[in-house]
């Protein structure tokens, strides 16, 4: 059998770490601290470390588990990763620019479980959950990749998989993340109880919730887990999370030609979800191979979108950034090594 890994730092507690190279537990927290806070790739960064200590540490520890198997590019600088955790699991972030922003939209899971019928991460299933510091390393690696933590300015749990489902996981990463709280957003498919725990976390992370119709009827075929979870609980846990942590919350709804990108869908819309501290962003529809899903013609878009805002309600259209990589909303795939 092969010889056991090392343990690596982003997988391990300061305790955990002293305990592992019989050393004092501020030596952990220095370790950490390196990777976590100042993005250190290699031991011989670590420089407030005694020499012989960093010498040692090679044999001893990794720096982190995972790593870039393959950059896709844009012309309007979005990067896609592929991102292979150290089982060969591969996952994909996406880095995108726009003006002086830079957001890292990071996954959750090894594929998904929601089956959403116009997303690509689910039309093979899930494989696993990631572990919390296999979360945490997309978005160390994805730093490096754009020249330092402070290069991203925003990050979005809207990568493959759906977070709520890895509620643990998750949470525990935003914590090691240490980047504030109003710079990261959560999306969810809609899970009301982990809506519910989420608020009180004490986190106050934005939260985006995934409706895509204005109904049950049609919502329950695009969107199965709405068959546990209909719309008026998860917009009633939708509402609980911005009264408990005051952060507004935003619906997403993906524009599907033929199937809810019509006046009168938004009519429905407008009226199921009345004033309140929301936004709606639109999403017209992405092109995924293998489904037969389309985007409306921008007309019906620009109609969609100004029933909403005449009924009050804010309304922003988003314009894809990646679709010719497949790293625009809903075309991230689940890979599998053969």
């Amino acid at each position: 059998m092969p010889e056991p890994l090392p343990p690596c730092i982003t997988a391990s507690t300061p305790e955990e770490l002293a305990a592992h190279l019989d050393l004092p537990v501020f030596r952990g927290r220095q370790l950490r601290a390196w990777v976590f806070e100042r993005g250190a790739e290699s031991f011989p960064e670590m420089t407030d470390l005694p020499v012989e200590l960093r010498e040692s540490l090679p044999d001893r520890l990794r720096v982190t588990s995972s790593e870039i198997a393959e950059r896709s590019g844009t012309h309007g600088g979005t990067t896609k990763l592929l991102v292979r955790m150290e089982d060969g699991a591969l996952v994909e972030c996406v880095l995108i620019p726009e003006g002086k922003r830079l957001t890292l939209c990071i996954s959750s899971q090894v594929g998904c479980p929601a089956a959403c019928a116009f997303c690509a991460s689910g039309l093979r299933g899930l494989d696993r959950n990631l572990a919390a510091h296999e979360i945490v390393e997309q978005y160390l690696l994805a730093a490096r990749e754009a020249g330092g933590r402070d290069r991203i300015t925003n990050i979005v749990m809207m990568g493959m998989g759906e977070p709520l489902m890895n509620y643990d996981a998750v949470v525990a990463a935003i914590r090691d993340l240490e980047v504030s709280a109003r710079r990261i957003t959560l999306s969810t498919v809609g899970l009301p109880p982990q809506i519910r725990r989420l608020a009180g976390e004490g986190l106050k992370l934005n939260l985006a919730v995934s409706l895509h119709a204005p109904n049950d009827e049609l919502r329950n075929r695009l969107v199965p887990i709405n068959r546990r979870h209909p719309l008026a609980q998860v917009i009633a846990a939708a509402r609980d999370y911005f009264h408990r942590t005051r952060r507004d919350v935003t619906f997403e709804y993906i524009l599907i030609r033929g199937e809810n990108a019509g006046e009168e869908h938004a009519r429905e819309l407008a009226a199921l979800l009345g004033r309140g501290h929301l936004n709606v962003n639109l999403i017209p529809m992405n092109p995924v191979a293998g489904l037969p899903f389309r985007r409306p013609p921008w007309d019906e878009v620009d109609s969609f979108q100004k029933i909403l805002i005449a009924a009050g309600i804010p309304t922003h259209v988003r314009r894809p950034r990646g679709r010719e990589i497949d790293a625009a909303c809903g075309q991230l795939r689940l890979h599998r090594l053969h």
